[in-house]
């Protein structure tokens, strides 16, 4: 709960970010000031020999699909609202439960229902702001690399979850390159401070928690507590931002809510019949 509190007010200051700076500089900041908070952390562990081979690699493979879904949802919110992105993105649950279906050969109404809400809810809560647009579309490209991205922590963050975070973070910095060659902007007071407090709060505190919360809650779990990002979101986002949705978006934001508790309550019910079929199996036969 307290990541998706983080993330969710992680939205009004990305937005003040990249409207100043583009979405290149976004990611690379953010990254670069992360790093430098947990380099000292994770020196101490590697000294001690805790940091091993799996961490580093399950990291920054988790990283580089990181780092793309920031840089597509920095740069779409370039061109749609805080409140949007944030809804759009939280679709990252309904592909998640989509992928867990189709591997295990498990898709069903529920999952079919909640993919018609989240397109439903799509088109209501873009149409009343000029449409289905470029920012909309970065932003839902996003959310598909952030649902791999869940994969991936449920996967490689078992282990310490304040390193994992540190080389999750790590590849973000590639984006300095493009950038530089492009003419980096010059960075104003307010824009470090937004960043900083992205870096600290959003992607060390955030991830951290979310890595290690994960050892004790099911994915299903997981991302029914993370349903709430985008409600926080947009109070924040009407807050800080004075971003305020219509009636038809409110509609759209909320089928969008159905169609991620219509995904997570499917999964939660598979996960009941498969663990009733284990403990059936594991009973001893009866003479």
């Amino acid at each position: 709960m307290a990541t998706a509190i983080l993330w969710g007010s992680s939205f009004p200051a990305i937005k003040v970010v990249v409207s100043s700076v583009g979405g290149l500089t976004y990611t690379w900041l953010r990254g670069a000031l992360s790093l430098l908070s947990l380099s000292p952390y994770v020196a101490l562990m590697a000294k001690r020999g805790k940091v091993g081979k799996r961490l580093v690699l399950g990291g920054l493979a988790t990283g580089a699909v990181y780092a793309i879904a920031l840089w597509l949802q920095g740069w779409g919110m370039e061109f749609t609202s805080a409140s949007n992105a944030a809804f759009i993105t939280g679709l990252n649950v309904v592909f998640v439960h989509i992928h867990t279906a189709l591997a295990e050969r498990s898709y069903g109404l529920h999952l079919a229902t909640s993919l018609v809400l989240s397109v439903l809810g799509l088109y209501a809560l873009t149409t009343p702001s000029g449409g289905f647009g470029l920012g909309e579309f970065l932003v839902l490209i996003s959310a598909v690399f952030w649902a791999i991205q869940i994969l991936l922590v449920s996967e490689f963050g078992g282990e310490d979850p304040i390193a994992f975070a540190f080389f999750e973070v790590a590849p973000t910095l590639s984006f300095f390159v493009p950038d530089a060659v492009l003419g980096l902007p010059a960075l104003s007071h307010e824009i470090l401070m937004w960043s900083l407090y992205l870096a600290l709060a959003c992607s060390d505190a955030a991830f951290a928690l979310q890595a290690f919360g994960q050892r004790y809650v099911s994915p299903a779990t997981s991302a029914i507590l993370l349903l709430s990002e985008p409600a926080f979101a947009s109070i924040f986002a009407y807050l800080l931002l004075g971003e305020v949705m219509t009636p038809v978006q409110a509609l759209g934001a909320s089928l969008i809510i159905f169609a991620m508790l219509t995904a997570c309550l499917a999964e939660a019910r598979r996960e009941q019949v498969q663990k009733g079929i284990r403990n059936s199996s594991s009973e001893p036969f009866e003479h």
